[in-house]
């Protein structure tokens, strides 16, 4: 006789979110039985379990995985929207003191509680919209001890929140002002102390790089990649956003889990990402802040059949949206994705850019007990509607976080 299960979901219509036609497919009123934050079966007879909570008919999905955010960060760049909007270059902004760097100043500056605190809110958006896990990248603090204090900053949200954090290093996301001119020797210090500082403390499982013209190149990007390889931990990349360098291609190359942005993506780079299963993450919340017009190439990931992730890319300069499903809209709207390809680019997808395609991101036996209770009767209606609350309830490793 099998054990009995901590509790079940009773009167719940499932969207599993599992490969094929019926992953999207409502189904009709059946019980989820959760054991040790797992689940353990989904059925329609009744399961044994110590605790029961009625569904009352609420649609259930996987909780919903931000697989790319840049959420600690410290100060606010609203002025500089302003000033934009008022006809003033980037470049005279930036020579005021503006930009990147601004982020870069105020987050050095904050204590690493301060970081933590700053975030909740942001934070709590992405809750209100469903969200059981969240990937966050460092890259304002760019010195060794900023970088492992916006990691710290982050994983210290699992203290204060029903949430699963994982943690992605970008030392190389921008040009320090102290190497100014100096971007070898930059990449020479993200490979040979960050990097073995932050896997020796297992402040985060991947490595991430802005290959850009504005960034770092191939070169460099690839040093950071081998780096990240000899000490264990993952890639991913920001590739692709203003210009084709060929970095997705690279990401794939040293089987990364996601390339990110990839608005200028040829079908070279495609065909490599199909090739290695490395998902393509879009972040259309920048390409709408930014005023692209760009897309990315959507017929050819689809032809190619490379899976599509959506996240916020949250973040002061670029994307300050904490609404998933505002960017599953925008995914619709601004990209062409079906609504169907939208609720997967943030669950089964997402997961799988995070490298937890095999626990998250489905209802289904044997994967962890993320789940979002909806007040919502069809699928669709993610990416349809925006603004009205329609949460009810979360539940991250089988615990409930009521709303």
């Amino acid at each position: 006789m099998s054990a009995i299960c901590d509790h079940v979901l009773t009167n719940a219509k499932v969207v599993t979110m599992q490969p094929g036609e019926a992953g999207y497919t409502v189904s009709q009123p059946c019980n989820i039985g959760i054991r040790e934050g797992v689940i353990t079966e989904i059925s329609a007879k009744a399961i044994e379990a110590h605790q029961q909570f009625d569904c009352q008919g609420k649609l259930v999905t996987p909780g919903f995985i931000d697989c790319h955010t840049h959420l600690i960060f410290a100060g606010s760049r609203a002025d500089e929207f302003e000033k934009r909007l008022q006809g003033v270059p980037y470049q005279e902004i930036a020579k005021q003191g503006g930009g990147i760097l601004s982020t870069v100043r105020a987050t050095r500056l904050a204590s690493e509680q301060q970081l933590t605190e700053s975030a909740l809110p942001r934070l709590d958006g992405l809750i209100r919209t469903g969200v059981t896990s969240v990937e966050v990248k460092s890259g304002y603090g760019l010195t060794l001890n900023d970088e492992i204090k916006m990691l710290r900053a982050a994983k210290a949200l699992e203290a204060h929140r029903k949430i699963r954090v994982t943690t992605t290093l970008l030392a190389a996301h921008a040009l320090p002002p102290e190497f100014a001119g100096r971007a070898d020797d930059y990449i020479a210090h993200v490979c040979e102390t960050i990097i073995p500082m932050v896997a020796e403390e297992n402040l985060a499982t991947s490595v991430d790089v802005f290959c850009e013209s504005i960034g770092f190149n191939l070169e460099q990007t690839e040093r950071v990649f081998e780096a990240a390889k000899q000490h264990g931990l993952q890639i991913k990349g920001h590739t692709e956003q203003l210009s084709n360098l060929g970095g997705s291609a690279l990401t794939a190359r040293y089987a990364g889990l996601s390339a990110d942005h990839i608005e200028y993506l040829d079908e070279a780079g495609v065909k490599a990402m199909a090739r290695a299963n490395t998902v393509a993450t879009l972040l259309p919340g920048a390409f709408y802040f930014l005023k692209e017009t760009q897309r990315p190439p959507i017929e050819l990931l689809r032809q190619h059949k490379v899976p599509m992730a959506i996240a916020t890319d949250l973040n002061p300069g670029t994307s300050p949206f904490a609404d998933l499903t505002m960017m599953m809209n925008m995914a619709c709207t601004l990209f062409g994705l079906t609504p169907e390809e939208s609720l997967r680019g943030v669950t089964c997808h997402a997961a799988q850019a995070l490298g937890y395609g095999n626990t998250r991101g489905q209802v289904q036996a044997g994967f962890d007990a993320d789940l979002a209770i909806w007040d919502v009767t069809h699928p669709a209606e993610f990416s349809y509607f925006q603004g009205a609350p329609r949460l009810a309830t979360r539940l991250v490793a089988g615990e409930f976080d009521h709303v």
